[in-house]
């Protein structure tokens, strides 16, 4: 069946286009000549089927239809299908029966109004131009939410590469101040007949403690770049008594001990928190756990944690480590000397921890063992 329209009035083709679906043929003509005369352009189906067809034809902005079509598919059913193949589409369902339950399931299915017949063209009138309305502001939002998302997506992606230039950034700055820490660390190291080795033998003994005692990633890290700092105040003690070969007078022995000292204060104050924590460990790890140890004499967990680790790596290479004036000890006689100052030099959970990752410490140790050593 052709739809039934008329001559559109001078204009008419600016406004929203209506589909008027009803049985009633007299219900057609005068919501389509209504609809007309205010300017929307209208065409009209005598029931759901022929609605489809129309639907097919053209793009409409309103469905006006008519909720029982026999013996056809229901209004109902074609407010369902129109929703699903053309939610941008205005629907206003039109009734004889004042049922608030089938108002009710409309509304639910997506109908933008309800009309009870009769119906004043005015009641007509302002239905159709609210539910344009409410059109018009359905597609606005999802346009805005579509230009949102979009340029959300695009302010991500600027600033995941913006963090990845920091982060690059960061990394390259990181370890241009991991190697000059590393390279000072070697030169006071070197000041004392002892190996760029050593220092990195500490750093990594102290940062595996470290990871067993369940510190974070970060934290262990830091750890690990700070503990080889831990002599680097030697390089203010003089070489006369610094390169010593016999032992050293009590006064030389208090000089010696200011190392502790210039060191903190070479590194401490700075804005980095590896520098910060690389003073904690210089000014420490000749802390002991029983108070008697300098140069503060701290007592127990008053002594940082960096230098309560540092003390027990440091020891340990130190004894197994041959030096010019010692020979390395052997590891049973290393091992029984520092038990013997479980809770007097040691913190004695953190050395029974490192007697527990003694395997990994002895891989170290062979790994980064010094030239020469058997």
């Amino acid at each position: 069946m052709l739809a039934e329209e008329e001559k559109l009035p001078t204009g008419a083709e600016k406004k929203p286009a209506i589909l008027v679906v009803d049985d009633s043929r007299t219900v057609r003509s005068i919501l389509a000549k209504l609809l007309k005369r205010n300017g929307y352009r209208c065409t009209v189906a005598s029931n759901a089927e022929e609605a489809q067809l129309r639907l097919q034809e053209s793009e409409f902005e309103v469905i006006l239809s008519d909720l029982i079509m026999p013996p056809g598919r229901s209004g109902m059913e074609l407010l369902e299908e129109v929703k699903e193949t053309h939610p941008d589409m205005a629907a206003i369902m039109l009734t004889g029966v004042d049922d608030p339950e089938t108002g009710k399931t409309a509304l639910r299915l997506g109908a933008d109004g309800y009309m009870i017949k009769p119906f004043t063209d005015n009641q007509v009138l302002i239905n159709v131009e609210n539910a344009l309305i409410r059109r018009r502001l359905s597609i606005e939002n999802r346009h805005y939410r579509s230009q949102l998302e979009n340029t959300v997506l695009q302010r991500t992606r600027e600033l995941m590469a913006t963090i990845e230039r920091l982060e690059r950034a960061q990394r390259r700055i990181r370890h241009s101040q991991q190697e000059t820490i590393l390279r000072l660390a070697i030169a006071a190291e070197f000041r004392d007949t002892e190996t760029a080795r050593h220092i990195q033998r500490i750093g990594l003994f102290c940062e595996l403690l470290a990871r067993r005692l369940g510190l974070d990633e970060e934290r262990c890290s830091l750890i690990g770049e700070a503990a080889p700092m831990h002599d680097i105040g030697k390089i203010g003690i003089t070489d006369r008594i610094l390169l010593k070969p016999g032992r050293h007078t009590r006064r030389e022995s208090t000089q010696m001990k200011e190392h502790c000292d210039f060191g903190y204060r070479m590194l401490a104050g700075s804005e980095s928190e590896l520098l910060d924590l690389a003073a904690t460990v210089a000014w420490t790890h000749h802390e002991k756990y029983d108070g008697s140890g300098y140069p503060r004499g701290l007592v127990g967990e008053d002594i940082p944690l960096v230098g309560r680790l540092t003390a027990i790596a440091d020891v340990f290479d130190a004894l197994t480590s041959k030096r010019v004036y010692k020979p390395a000890f052997p590891l049973e006689e290393s091992f029984t000397l520092m038990k013997e100052q479980r809770n007097r030099h040691f913190d004695p959970d953190l050395l029974d921890l490192f007697f527990d990752v003694l395997p990994e410490v002895l891989a170290i140790k062979e790994k980064l063992r010094d030239e020469g050593a058997a």
